[in-house]
């Protein structure tokens, strides 16, 4: 009985915990939708993924309208055997995106449970995780995969205190769940970040262990962690094997091309350029946002309302009230920080920092210190090109930290160590003497108060001009009165350096408030349980009333406009009156457009792992508007916009169709040959192939051109394809499709034969004379073998959780006898 008590407060905290979750996005309960800038993205990219599933009942693991081509294993893909999606899923088992709130604020609440945190102090201390700025921005633009995988990080990071606790059957089993969960999440650029945390946990343990010669017991620790990540692995081998088999054929992988697009040799060809990867940099002084939120004007799209400066000046202007609002909303660009954009600050909470330094103070476990490492090499990393050395160095020497971009994310470590150390901070100051209490209490009252003195006082030191003054002011250039730009941004720098002011003197409120509490407490005015519910309330208050301006019930819409995003255009109907087998180019300055996708078989799309071949292509030669290789393409339309920006179809008489023969093959020696020989290619006559692979199979360099032969794609799906072939003499085809070296089969008349790479990205095959059927199949072996793998590792996952409850109920009956 007593030990049923023990589990009414995790039960009370979970029913919590649930409760708010759904508060929070209460019009899940409407049945409505977050509407995600990312998701959409996503569901122009995964339509003919979708409908396949819709259509066949099955899986299909390629599809056609993205890129020309690509496998489907970053789009959601569905394995056989995937024991730990299917746990996930039962975990997530409230309505999106309250599924991802409610696993921040569990995963947190079991790490600080082992921390030894009492479960009223861990309660509200998840949810001050879970409402974390940042952690709720993501969830507004659609980054769920990096929400999934960052709400697992605390759990690992439980699991692996527990192992170094000696808890080994306890730990080892939670790391291994965790750590599979962690992985099943799929954003490998989070839990890269996460093993750099677990680092300074494992140099802390470890330092202990050595220091008191405790080496068999380190050596268990080291055992339980290596079964726990093989399994973990494991269960996760179909994803895993399948992400590094498809990273050699995204941009996340270096490029052949030692030339760049003016055939100059590149001065960087490591797989992300140093700019690419260092773009969204965080600003040095823009780190103050984690204290204050709008020191840098907050985000890029803050609403000024009537009453500020810039709405001011444009009534005065002559404006009128609709004109002045409309300035005001679309032109009123507060964030003057460096990164290019920001849809809101990184904000964890002036009363986390306040007991965050506390715990500096107050605190007397070392535990705390590798929190503390962690929080502050996040937050140098994420200063990027700002903090150069350290961040090429990085670059350079760190295996694997070349393949991620968006350098500032890497802060996701400070939004988990940060409030880990304040709580941890509150749950101190309640253990000790009050003289201990009150001389803590007045170091860190002096230190955060006297920062927000300092900061006040400083502002002088900004100008509160920011990079998007620039282009505003380039933008009012065009107008008649030269004066109307110098004086807006006057304007708008004004209302910078108000929100500037504001938000100090916001966090000031909240950290006196949390001050005056603690101080009742000790002068005995306030009882304990009463002091932790008041600063709780003030953690997470102030938080959430930041979070609900950039996540709202405003960002919610009916199911049907979240799961049907685009609607088709004239231009998109007149298209697909035609039935045949084709591809789209909305023409743009990317190929980032997915809305071509969701209607076409396109050569675009949205991906943050796009095929390297093509856009490769496309900055080598569609740009240059090559027309050759939209025709290889089979680039039958193109979308244009009129003068009135309206899309307009054109259709291309010169695609080449879904296959045809060549008569000439030009063999070269390298990519950068090839590629330059693409720019004047006649792609119906011509193909082109390095000689590394025609050597293999001994390709000549003439082939017959019959005027009668035929190739026609007679079948199509989008993992299978199927032709039918006639030509008098034997020659060469080239396919319209994108060639992927691993998975794709072809058969003549039921027979392999080899599929080599042609025009750098396309499928050329060598054909007898006569009449043929040819074949390509999609069938790719890593999802076998994954999936042989995973159900291996994961009866052996539940062989381990039998015999942990069993030897642990065996353990319990021989302590009762």
């Amino acid at each position: 009985m007593q030990k049923i008590n023990k589990l009414y407060p995790h039960v009370a905290a979970i029913f919590g915990f649930i409760i708010v979750s759904i508060l929070y996005f209460y019009p899940v309960l409407q049945g409505k939708k977050i509407y995600q800038s990312d998701i959409v993205q996503y569901t122009g990219m995964a339509k003919e993924l979708t409908d396949f599933r819709a259509q066949n009942k099955q899986e299909t693991y390629w599809v056609n309208n993205a890129f020309g081509g690509m496998p489907t294993y970053q789009m959601g893909a569905k394995y056989p055997n995937d024991v730990i999606g299917a746990i996930d899923d039962i975990i997530r088992f409230l309505p999106r995106p309250a599924d991802y709130l409610f696993l921040y604020f569990v995963s947190f609440y079991i790490m600080l449970l082992v921390l030894k945190i009492d479960p009223l102090k861990a309660f509200f201390g998840a949810l001050t995780f879970g409402f974390s700025t940042y952690l709720i921005i993501i969830l507004g633009v659609g980054h769920n995969a990096k929400a999934h995988a960052i709400a697992y990080m605390p759990l690992v990071v439980a699991g692996v205190l527990l192992v170094f606790k000696k808890q080994y059957w306890k730990g080892g089993l939670l790391t291994l769940l965790a750590t599979a969960l962690e992985l099943n999440a799929n954003h490998f650029q989070m839990t890269y970040y996460l093993l750099f945390l677990l680092l300074f946990v494992g140099v802390f343990y470890a330092y202990k262990f050595i220091k008191a010669k405790e080496y068999k017991e380190l050596g268990k620790v080291a055992l339980t962690f290596f079964v726990a990540l093989i399994v973990a692995l494991g269960v996760n081998a179909t994803s895993l094997l399948a992400t590094k088999e498809y990273a050699k054929f995204s941009t996340r992988s270096k490029s052949e091309l030692k030339l760049d697009e003016i055939g100059k040799p590149k001065k960087d060809n490591s797989a992300l350029s140093r700019s690419y990867i260092t773009e969204y940099s965080y600003g040095i002084a823009e780190s103050l946002n984690l204290i204050a939120p709008k020191l840098f004007g907050g985000g890029n799209n803050e609403k000024l309302g009537n009453n500020s400066s810039v709405y001011k000046y444009l009534e005065s202007y002559g404006a009128s009230p609709e004109e002045a609002t409309f300035y005001t909303e679309g032109y009123g660009k507060t964030y003057w920080g460096n990164q290019p954009i920001v849809a809101a600050p990184a904000y964890i909470g002036a009363v986390v920092f306040f007991l965050f330094v506390l715990a500096m103070y107050h605190d007397k476990r070392k535990i705390k210190w590798v929190f503390f490492a962690g929080a502050l090499f996040s937050l140098l990393l994420s200063w990027g090109k700002n903090f150069a050395i350290l961040t090429d160095f990085f670059i350079d020497y760190v295996p694997m930290y070349d393949k991620f971009r968006a350098v500032s994310s890497i802060q996701v470590l400070l939004e988990l160590c940060m409030p880990a150390m304040a709580v941890m901070g509150l749950y101190s100051f309640f253990t000790t003497h009050t003289e201990k209490q009150w001389d803590s209490l007045k170091k860190t009252a002096l230190t955060c108060l006297g920062l927000l003195v300092i900061l006040f006082f400083a502002k002088g030191m900004f100008d509160f001009s920011g990079p998007i003054d620039k282009q505003l002011q380039i933008m009012f250039s065009q107008m008649e009165d030269k004066s109307f730009a110098p004086d807006f941004l006057n304007a708008l720098r004004e209302d910078r350096r108000t929100m500037y002011t504001a938000d100090l003197l916001r966090s000031g409120f909240f950290i006196t408030l949390a001050i005056v509490s603690l101080w009742l407490f000790i002068k005995n005015k306030m009882a304990q349980t009463t002091t932790v519910i008041f600063i709780g309330l003030l953690m997470v208050l102030d938080l959430f009333f930041i979070d609900k301006n950039y996540v709202s019930s405003q960002d919610f819409k009916s199911a049907r406009e979240v799961d049907m995003p685009f609607e088709a255009t004239t231009a998109d109907n007149q298209i697909l009156q035609d039935t045949t087998h084709y591809r789209v180019f909305e023409v743009e300055e990317s190929l980032s457009n997915p809305r071509a996708s969701y209607f076409h078989k396109s050569i675009s799309g949205y991906s943050a792992v796009k095929p390297k071949r093509m856009q490769e292509l496309f900055d080598y030669q569609i740009k240059n508007n090559n027309r050759q290789v939209l025709n290889m393409l089979n680039v039958k339309y193109l979308i244009q916009t009129d003068d009135k920006g309206q899309p307009f179809a054109v259709q291309n008489p010169q695609a080449n169709g879904n296959a045809w023969f060549v008569s000439e093959l030009k063999h070269v020696n390298s990519a950068d040959e090839e590629m330059q020989l693409l720019s004047k290619l006649d792609t119906k006559n011509t193909a082109i192939t390095q000689n590394e692979v025609s050597e293999k199979v001994g390709l000549p360099s003439k082939f017959y051109k019959d005027s009668l032969a035929t190739i026609k794609l007679v079948k199509y799906a989008s993992n299978k394809l199927k032709y039918a072939s006639n030509n008098s003499k034997d020659g060469f085809a080239v396919f319209s499709e994108v060639y992927y070296k691993d998975g794709w089969k072809a058969t003549i008349d039921g027979k392999n034969v080899p599929i080599l790479k042609v025009n750098y990205t396309l499928r050329g095959l060598q054909v007898p004379a006569g009449k043929h059927t040819i074949e390509f199949v999609f069938d790719p072996e890593v999802v076998k073998t994954g999936s042989t793998i995973a159900l291996i590792s994961s009866i052996i996952m539940f062989v381990l959780l039998f015999v942990a409850l069993y030897l642990n109920f065996n353990k319990k009956k021989t302590v009762h006898a």
